[in-house]
């Protein structure tokens, strides 16, 4: 656990400067777009290292939103910003009851049908508009030839349990899809 407990999670990108003043573009990957600003300290990648960065100010503009890093006053400055993920420390999160979870934790979780056969791994979520899609690479030795597993995401229609302890989740699936 010690290298989760040191991973951060990309919630945003910074994008080109804007004005004169050191302020830049922000695209925001939250749910809710403001929320990223709830998040603090922002890390950034320069040089292959991790920096910690906070934000002086923040505003909307247009449809997206810009801001101000402390120790950025020149749009020379923060032109050496653009096009930087923003990351967080997953502890700034909120928490989230028992029944909840983040899509993250899903990832590498391993996918059981109802009747006990192992349909592989979670690798992606995709969003499709009506409901999400749970991507799951099937194990080397498919019974059934899969290679990938297309499992919508519909909480007690086809998804019976998520088990965080056990790193575990059931579905009602027919294998052979």
């Amino acid at each position: 656990m010690s290298s989760q407990q040191n991973e951060k999670i990309v919630v945003g990108k910074l994008g080109s400067s804007y004005g004169i003043r050191g302020w830049l573009k922000v695209f925001s990957y939250t749910d809710n777009g403001e929320s990223i600003f709830d998040y603090s300290p922002w890390f950034i990648k320069q040089k292959g290292e991790l920096v910690e960065c906070k934000v002086e100010s923040w505003k909307r503009h247009n449809n997206g939103y810009v801001c101000k890093l402390e120790g950025i006053d020149v749009r020379e400055e923060a032109q050496l910003y653009a096009n930087i993920e923003i990351l967080i420390d997953p502890v700034s999160l909120p928490k989230l009851s028992e029944e909840e979870f983040y899509w993250r934790e899903l990832f590498g979780m391993q996918v059981y049908s109802t009747n006990g056969y192992h349909l592989g791994e979670v690798t992606d979520l995709m969003e499709t508009g009506s409901n999400d899609v749970l991507v799951v690479k099937a194990n080397l030795k498919d019974a059934f030839g899969q290679k990938e597993r297309l499992i919508p995401f519909l909480e007690e229609q086809v998804i019976k349990n998520v088990d965080r302890e056990a790193q575990r989740i059931e579905v009602d699936w027919d294998p052979g899809f």
